[in-house]
């Protein structure tokens, strides 16, 4: 292909017929829509293979392609797939320089020359937003150098870097690459780094090289290798702790993590990061898990999703994870996986569900995990169904949280002992009238497994049975403390009302008593009438066959 300028493609894009150029109809119809500024095509994907729009083979054009797309106003995003060498890739390269409307790019199966010559061209895109750079890649350092140069410039304020499965970074590709993404500064909110053969090393250099990035919400550090990381873990952690970062989501599956890795970590990441993802480390163990634990007990801990699956948890780590949720109030997802379904026995789910309902108490109760309501992942297609309590329990934290404490109360408590707060005195006597006010709902509220339309009720207990607890409860604080009672004017008033109450429910039961003993009555006359009837009809029967 001889070299072409841009003034070649400006005098001829009105009459060149875009069938010459191109090797299929299917590349000419959607050259003619890049061509003609189609609004819906917003996103184009160039490539060898045939679900590309662009499958590029013999006969296609190169240049025009890439011409085309630096005229186009509506494209914001181009992926990349495959560029041939020689000026056919050089006159793609030249098109794309132009355009102004490109916001992401995405660069897959290229070579380090081909890869070299798109991140040179980027140096003008002041505009770009998203850059993907995917494993099918073969870049060497000098690559790398040259996207450490692109990055560290400033020009482009990326949003998103995505550096996934290139095996060629490493802890020294990192090392160049850290002045770069110091460069982009505050602007990053999405970095990928997974599967990249970074190590201790490069973890540290991670730790510092993300001081600047404060705006980043995202990092992924998944199937890198930490198996012996912990120094970078704790780099890490301290990066969460004192730098000024807005990190919600870390993720950290199959690094081969310790449980010496995890306890340098925890701290950091539990007060800091909404999701942490740990799944697939399957080196740790009850102990690393109990640094976990914690952590996500304390107040401070943010984690609202935590993922543990493939991490074999068995009973021991159960009741450490079961520790770690009694007082967490944050925590509403905990995806544990199929190994706990194999590896936890009864004494391990019976410690989840202490920690979801602990019933030896009516504090202890209210005291309990009332928040998560998720241990599977929605994408979990062979996704097991724990113990009946414990699915009942995450049930109600889930879409009845506002009433979840009192339910379980309810639930485990058939009567609510008032010996406890005795010690208040009459302090406490309003407090639990309003409490049992507010309790009254739960009788009637429902809940679902996986469809909405088929509800149960949580609570199979009847207005009269409700009613009856509150004034046994009543009763026995009363009873508990008969002179404060005597001695306080709004505690005479609401024993007062709960004594009408009973008084009332006593002659409304007196009422009921006597109505069944008229009906009783009323049944044994029809009996004996019956009975009557009965002796008649035998004597004339007894007295037709004497005739």
């Amino acid at each position: 292909m001889e070299h072409r300028d841009y003034n070649y493609y400006e005098a001829h894009s009105a009459i060149i017929n875009l069938e010459e150029i191109t090797s299929s109809a299917r590349n000419a119809k959607f050259l003619q829509r890049l061509r003609d500024g189609d609004p819906t095509l917003s996103q184009f994907y160039v490539g060898a293979e045939g679900w590309n729009d662009i499958c590029i083979g013999e006969g296609d054009d190169l240049g025009w392609v890439g011409y085309f797309i630096g005229k186009n106003e509506c494209l914001h995003s181009l992926d990349i797939y495959y560029l041939p060498d020689g000026e056919a890739g050089h006159a793609f390269v030249e098109g794309i320089a132009r355009s102004q409307s490109i916001r992401n790019i995405t660069i897959n199966n290229l070579n380090n020359d081909r890869f070299t010559s798109i991140v040179r061209v980027l140096r003008n895109k002041s505009q770009l937003e998203g850059l993907s750079i995917w494993s099918g890649n073969n870049i060497d350092p000098d690559g790398w150098s040259e996207l450490g140069i692109l990055l560290e410039s400033g020009v482009c304020k990326l949003q998103l870097l995505y550096l996934r499965g290139n095996n060629y970074i490493g802890n020294e590709g990192l090392d160049v690459l850290s002045n770069g993404l110091r460069g982009i500064r505050s602007s990053l909110t999405v970095l990928n780094l997974s599967d990249n053969s970074i190590g201790n090393e490069g973890l540290l250099n991670v730790g510092e090289t993300l001081q600047t990035c404060t705006g980043l919400e995202t990092l992924d550090l998944s199937r890198n290798d930490f198996s012996s990381a912990a120094a970078g873990l704790s780099s890490l952690s301290d990066w969460l702790q004192n730098a000024p970062t807005s990190l919600k989501n870390l993720f950290l599956a199959n690094c081969r993590i310790s449980d010496d890795g995890l306890h340098a970590l925890a701290e950091g990441a539990a007060n800091h990061c909404e999701i942490l993802a740990l799944d697939g480390n399957e080196s740790i163990t009850s102990t690393g898990l109990s640094y976990l634990s914690n952590s996500i007990q304390s107040d401070s801990c943010r984690v609202e999703t935590l993922d543990l699956q493939g991490i074999p948890i068995g009973d021991d780590g159960m009741e450490v994870l079961a520790r770690g949720l009694a007082g967490n109030k944050s925590v509403r997802s905990m995806y544990l996986g199929d190994s706990v379904d194999v590896s936890v026995t009864s004494a391990g789910w019976l410690a989840f569900s202490t920690a979801l309902c602990d019933t030896s108490s009516v504090n202890s109760t209210y005291l309990s995990n009332h928040t998560i309501c998720d241990i599977w992942n929605e994408d979990d297609e062979e996704r097991h169904i724990p113990p009946q309590d414990i699915s009942l329990y995450l049930q109600l934290n889930g879409q009845h949280p506002q009433y979840a404490a009192r339910c379980k109360i309810l639930m485990s408590h058939k009567h609510l002992d008032m010996a406890p707060f005795l010690q208040w005195k009459m302090k406490y006597l309003p407090l639990a009238v309003a409490w049992i006010e507010r309790a009254k709902p739960c009788t009637a509220l429902t809940i679902y497994d996986h469809d909405p339309d088929l509800r149960r009720r949580i609570l199979d207990e009847s207005d009269e049975a409700f009613e009856s607890r509150e004034l046994t409860a009543m009763y026995d604080f009363v009873r508990g403390m008969p002179m404060e009672v005597m001695k306080s004017r709004s505690g005479l008033a609401v024993a007062a009302a709960y004594d009408e109450k009973i008084a009332r429910i006593e002659e409304e039961n007196k009422i009921a008593l006597e109505q069944r003993d008229r009906k009783i009555q009323q049944r044994d006359r029809k009996i004996q009438q019956r009975d009557r009837r009965i002796e008649q009809l035998e004597e004339e029967i007894m007295r037709l066959r004497g005739k």
